[in-house]
């Protein structure tokens, strides 16, 4: 019997592997086309970037509603009746999927939910983190487990460049005049999740592949990130050449565990194809 079960959001994009490896369960995000709304998961994520094309309308995202953590509450309960369900949720700032889940809860005194106030792969990485804690402390009690959480979550750090702006304009999430000087000038904004929400901290001149590398370098001597694991976020028409380089750029730094997150279609609705994002965590200064 496993004391803890854990549960994130679709939107954590958790590679399927890591998934089943480690028992992790989902709850599916949505995504809206005109009137018709999808979960998460459902359907390919290039059907977003089909639908903008098409119609030049961007889907809509929302979080998880109270009757999607009825469903999975119950449902892990049923298959896992004598375990606790920890639930490391997506940035509660970004979305209603943690008030749902809280609202859910109530009465089901199984149940724990912890902000981990990041998304996509960065809450991805503290999901894994926390189950590899748990393979190695299994009897862990919940005030450790807890800590370990908040611990992971404060060491985290992402950013990201959209893959295209007009995804950005389209959303409302840049002003036209923004946009237009972007667009002009070239220039990569940087997205990164600070305290659960996202900011522009920094633009980077040129292109995708020679951004890309410059950022790589910049953040991980930003943030001192540990070699023992390094996510790389990203959506589909990212180029293969920008990945390779990366990646060897990775290996020759002597970064060990690597993998590339691809993002589902709740993030790539607002990065659009080709984003780039770096996820790590920050070692401790002796």
């Amino acid at each position: 019997m496993r004391k803890y079960i854990i549960l994130a959001e679709t939107g954590a994009d958790i590679p399927t592997e890591l998934a089943g490896q480690y028992g992790i369960y989902t709850v599916p995000m949505h995504v809206s086309f005109g009137q018709k709304t999808k979960d998460d998961g459902s359907f390919p994520t290039g059907d977003v970037f089909g639908y903008y094309k098409k119609s030049g309308n961007l889907p809509r995202t929302s979080g998880c509603n109270v009757t999607d953590f009825d469903k999975i509450f119950d449902q892990i309960h049923e298959e896992h009746p004598e375990s606790q369900i920890l639930y490391l949720a997506y940035s509660a700032i970004t979305t209603c999927s943690y008030q749902s889940a809280v609202i859910s809860a109530q009465n089901r005194e199984y149940v724990i939910a912890f902000d981990t106030k990041q998304v996509s792969a960065g809450q991805c990485m503290i999901v894994v983190l926390i189950a590899r804690f748990l393979e190695k402390n299994p009897d862990a009690l919940i005030s450790e487990v807890l800590e370990k959480a908040k611990e992971y979550s404060e060491a985290c750090h992402m950013g990201f460049f959209p893959g295209d702006l007009d995804y950005l304009r389209a959303g409302g999430r840049v002003s036209n005049i923004a946009y237009l000087g972007a667009k002009l000038l070239s220039l990569n904004p940087l997205i990164e999740i600070i305290n659960g929400k996202l900011l522009v901290t920094q633009k980077y001149r040129g292109s995708m592949d020679k951004a890309a590398p410059k950022l790589f370098v910049d953040f991980i001597k930003k943030y001192n990130l540990s070699r023992d694991i390094l996510y790389f976020p990203y959506s589909p028409g990212l180029s293969e050449k920008t990945k390779n380089d990366i990646e060897n750029q990775a290996i020759s730094l002597g970064f060990h565990e690597i993998y590339w997150i691809q993002t589902g279609s709740v993030v790539s609705t607002h990065s659009g194809p080709g984003a780039f994002g770096i996820c790590g965590i920050s070692q401790k200064q002796d």
